[in-house]
């Protein structure tokens, strides 16, 4: 049997074959990639997931098309046990907490696909141990991870590629509405409207006895410990902020970003916030739930949040007056038109049959790679060292501008921001939020 290459020897092969190609153009990598799929399985990385659950299992499927899965990690006996047997084919090792997994020096990239309060904890270690990282979105649960998360990447020159396909999935559908955009195909951009649905409301719920499978105390990391609501785990963590952003961050990280990237403002962020309307499930205090057994996050909102090059962004639950519940609408002052995952439609995508996006601007947004898997794409920059279509920087700077919603809603007023210091200007109990309080042992650093 062929020996497996190492990391390094791979690493050296890479940089070998950038410097042989020094002439040609930066995206151009000397390597196969494996979206081919025409190496020897011997010479495939090996990938740990963690994060078990339903996303997770997604996440395995997709990464085993160009990697062996040795392990996978759960808090959630059950959770693995299925991965193992579905996804990973019986022949990796199971893992409860994530830091074993991680201990082992034949792992070449993870996948994280746990609740959104763990992964910039476990992306950070992954990082810090030499492994490239696939995170499911949003990649952060604050704006202080976010900043932290930034200077790790930078840090250890590892790639790390966020959850959010739309960047590199769909037909182009949504790198085609971005292209529109810069190419003045609606004239002088005006307004941008996101849908992204409500919460759900629910509760009170009762506590009950923790599943035997289940590693409770685990699970809650850096979030206060509570007694064991079922409501509370698994994918119904998204509707409490001790866990999640609700939808603001869930959908939010997908159209909030194609949004911002559209109207030119991915690498930095709004500069007003106003809360036009919102409502939650229960009431608040000082920026927190009154209740702990009720769902929390928003059921309905409307958010303007205004840019330095002058144009507005409404984030809103629906937008039914518009005729859509989830989607982006971009307008200017020659036109409007729609994208979602279903459509593109508006006139200047029919006037696309006769002056059509030319491929090298499309390759430009692709950051100069085939793109036409998520997964494949950051498989492709483990091995040249290349950005991901969803690097940290933009995921970042979009994901602020969600928090920031976040913050405003939760403490029922308009805030200011400035993106060049990253603080919220003369609220000082606002810009507290940027961070939260962490369970010892569980502090993310």
């Amino acid at each position: 049997m062929p020996r497996r290459s190492s990391r390094r020897e791979f690493l050296q092969h890479t940089t070998l074959a950038a410097a042989a190609g020094a002439s040609l153009p930066y995206w151009f990598s000397g390597v196969q990639t494996m979206a081919d799929d025409a190496r020897s399985p011997n010479e495939r990385p090996r990938a740990g997931c963690i994060g078990n659950g339903g996303m997770g299992r997604g996440d395995g499927n997709n990464v085993k098309r160009y990697a062996d899965i040795v392990a996978n990690c759960d808090v959630d006996r059950e959770h693995a046990e299925k991965f193992k047997a579905e996804i990973a084919a019986g022949k990796s090792e199971i893992y409860e907490d994530y830091r074993a997994l991680l201990d082992r020096n034949d792992i070449d990239v993870v996948t994280i696909s746990t609740p959104d309060h763990w992964h910039t904890r476990i992306a950070i270690a992954a990082l810090r141990s030499g492994k490239d990282v696939y995170c499911q979105k949003p990649l952060t649960l604050t704006i202080a991870e976010g900043k932290l998360l930034r200077d790790v990447v930078k840090e250890t020159g590892r790639v790390l590629q966020v959850g959010t396909q739309q960047r590199s999935e769909y037909n182009n559908m949504f790198l085609k509405a971005v292209a529109l955009c810069h190419g003045g195909r609606i004239g002088k951009l005006q307004r941008v409207t996101v849908a992204i649905g409500g919460a759900p409301s629910g509760g009170p719920f009762p506590k009950v006895a923790v599943p035997e499978a289940l590693n409770w105390d685990l699970w809650q990391g850096q979030t206060p410990a509570v007694e064991y609501i079922k409501e509370r785990g698994h994918r119904n963590f998204r509707w409490w902020y001790e866990y999640s952003g609700g939808k603001l961050t869930d959908w939010g990280a997908h159209h909030v970003d194609i949004a911002q990237w559209g109207i030119g403002m991915q690498e930095t962020g709004p500069t007003k916030v106003e809360v036009q309307s919102a409502e939650h499930p229960v009431e608040f205090q000082g920026g927190m739930p009154t209740v702990d057994d009720c769902y929390n996050t928003a059921t309905t909102f409307r958010i303007r949040c205004e840019f330095p090059n002058g144009v507005e962004m409404i984030i809103r639950d629906r937008a039914d007056e518009l005729g859509f519940d989830n989607g982006i609408m971009f307008e200017g002052s020659e036109g409007r038109f729609f994208v979602n995952r279903g459509k593109l439609t508006g006139e200047a995508v029919d006037a696309l049959a006769q002056n059509p996006i030319d491929e090298a601007t499309l390759v430009a947004l692709r950051k100069g790679k085939r793109i036409d898997r998520h997964m494949g794409n950051f498989i492709e920059c483990c091995r040249d060292g290349g950005l991901p279509a969803s690097d940290v920087y933009t995921h970042h700077r979009i994901l602020t501008t969600c928090h920031l919603a976040n913050i405003a809603m939760r403490l029922k007023r308009n805030l200011r921001w400035n993106p060049e210091t990253e603080q919220i200007v003369g609220d000082d109990e606002a810009n507290a939020m940027q961070s939260r309080d962490q369970r010892k042992g569980y502090e993310v650093a």
